[in-house]
C-alpha cells in the first residue's frame, strides 16, 4: 500500500518570499509544487479573473471565486497526488481565504472556514507555514508592477498580516511561524529546519 503523501502549504502577504520558498522546498523534497489561485487550467482562468485588471468582484465573489479554484486544484492535482504517495507543496491555500477575505476585507471568518472546509472536502495542509515580514517592507519588495493584490494600501496589508497571526496562534498544531526577513538561504534553512523537525 503507498503511504500518502504530505500537503504543505505556504501563506504570508505579498513579497513575504513564500513562492520562493515554495520553490525550493518542493525541488529539495523532489514534490509536487502548485499554487492557489491556479494550478489547473480553469484555476489559472479564476486567478487572471481574481488578479488581473478586468472587472473587480464584489467581496462575496471574490470569496466565491478563490473557493471555486480551490476545489477544481485540489480534485484535480491535489489529491491525486497525495493518493500516490508524491508530496505536495502549495503556493497559498484556505488560510489567505481567512486572512484577506475575512481579516483583510472584513467578512466573517468563521463563514469562510465552512466555505473553505466545503470547497475542499475536507482536505486541508497537513503543515502551514507562515512566512512574516513587515507591510512596509514587503511594499518596498513589491515594486512597480502589481496585481489587484498586491495594489491594496498598507493598511489592508497589516489586517491580513495580523489575521495570519492569529489564524497561526489559533492552530499551532498545524501552523507555524517563521521570520521571512534574511536572504533566500537563511530562510530556506529555517524553513527546513521546520519540516525536517515535524
Amino acid at each position: 500500500m503507498t503511504q500518502r503523501g504530505r500537503y504543505i502549504a505556504f501563506e504570508g502577504w505579498e513579497a513575504s518570499g513564500k513562492s520562493t520558498q515554495a520553490q525550493l522546498l518542493a525541488k529539495r523534497l523532489d514534490a509536487v509544487l502548485t499554487r492557489e489561485p491556479g494550478g489547473t487550467d480553469l484555476g489559472e482562468r479564476i486567478r487572471e479573473l481574481l488578479l488581473g485588471d478586468g472587472p473587480p468582484p464584489t467581496e462575496r465573489a471574490e470569496a466565491l471565486l478563490f473557493a471555486a479554484d480551490r476545489a477544481q486544484h485540489l480534485a484535480e492535482v491535489v489529491e491525486p497526488c497525495l493518493a500516490a504517495g508524491r508530496d505536495v507543496i502549495t503556493d497559498r491555500s484556505y488560510g489567505s481565504t481567512l486572512a484577506y477575505q475575512g481579516y483583510g476585507r472584513g467578512q466573517s471568518v468563521e463563514e469562510l472556514m465552512n466555505l473553505a472546509e466545503w470547497s475542499s472536502g475536507g482536505l486541508l495542509p497537513d503543515k502551514v507555514i507562515l512566512l512574516t515580514v513587515e507591510a512596509e517592507l514587503a511594499d518596498k519588495r513589491l515594486g512597480p508592477q502589481r496585481d489587484r493584490m498586491e495594489s491594496e494600501n498598507v493598511a489592508f496589508a497589516r489586517r491580513v498580516i495580523d489575521g495570519f497571526i492569529q489564524l497561526a496562534s489559533e492552530d499551532s498544531r498545524r501552523w507555524v511561524i517563521i521570520d521571512g526577513v534574511g536572504s533566500v538561504e537563511e530562510v530556506a534553512e529555517r524553513v527546513n529546519a521546520v519540516v525536517e523537525a515535524r
